[in-house]
């Protein structure tokens, strides 16, 4: 009797993921590198975090000025490390996506988060039919790996285990283009990948959403980007990003989750002082 009643509790909702509870730092993931209080003097002029970046998302601009795209960003912490003065640091910030890919350019200066790059952006005509098609029922997705190294098909798997339960989200993946409603896809796009993802992209009957999951498929990180057949409606960051970073993700482009990625940005930054 024992046995059959820890059986059946760990299956309660008390071992399922809360994603209203959830928070978008982690303690034990480094997230993406932001300032320390040390940057508050100037960034200096070693340019260790520019060179050292291995997809060039670090961009410095005179010596107070830092600008950074977390859409290149791999959260390798390379960056951190190569620090000389600690003007960096792994922040743990891991909720690193976005309905707009701009969203992801950020520039700091003396430390702090530029007010010119919190903008509010709107919802295109698509993501709101989708959105409208798909907040109450869930959607179902066609994953495409066009030439990553399948560490985000890793995770894509893992959100569907007993944890984070993206079914009772209604969010399935399927077999075929024909069947689903979004393509979701991996890499950079290799040149052979351009035209399969293509084809998938054409089969699927509208409103559709193509999101990109991961660094490799936001900029390409460390390869050029490929072809795809257009702008995504949702960006995905992270190399590769977790299974639960992925389906808030998802909640986001379902209109079942308010974010906005600088403006969590600039609240987490700010409570940090």
């Amino acid at each position: 009797m024992n046995f059959l009643f820890e059986f059946k509790n760990f299956f309660t909702k008390k071992n399922v993921l809360n994603f209203d509870k959830t928070s978008f730092v982690h303690a034990n993931n480094r997230g993406i590198p932001t300032p320390t209080k040390e940057m508050e003097k100037g960034c200096g002029a070693c340019r260790e975090c520019e060179t050292n970046c291995p997809t060039s998302a670090i961009k410095r601009s005179g010596e107070s000025v830092l600008n950074i795209d977390y859409g290149k960003c791999l959260q390798c912490g390379n960056c951190v490390e190569v620090c000389p003065e600690g003007k960096l640091r792994n922040s743990g910030f891991i909720y690193t996506f976005t309905l707009h890919r701009e969203e992801f350019y950020t520039s700091y200066k003396n430390g702090k988060l530029q007010k010119n790059t919190l903008s509010n952006f709107t919802l295109t005509e698509n993501q709101k039919r989708f959105r409208a098609l798909t907040h109450k029922r869930g959607f179902l997705y066609r994953e495409v790996a066009a030439g990553g190294n399948n560490t985000v098909e890793s995770e894509l798997n893992a959100s569907f285990n007993s944890v984070f339960d993206s079914e009772r989200e209604g969010i399935r993946c399927v077999a075929s283009p024909k069947h689903a409603d979004a393509i979701v896809f991996s890499g950079p796009v290799s040149s052979n990948m351009e035209m399969p993802l293509q084809v998938a992209w054409d089969v699927m009957s509208v409103p559709k959403a193509l999101i990109a999951c991961g660094t490799e498929a936001v900029s390409g990180g460390l390869f050029p980007k490929g072809k795809i057949p257009k702008e995504p409606d949702l960006y995905i960051s992270g190399d590769p990003p977790r299974p639960d970073v992925i389906l808030q993700g998802f909640r986001l482009l379902l209109g079942r989750f308010s974010f906005q990625f600088q403006e969590a940005l600039h609240k987490f930054l700010e409570s940090e002082k």
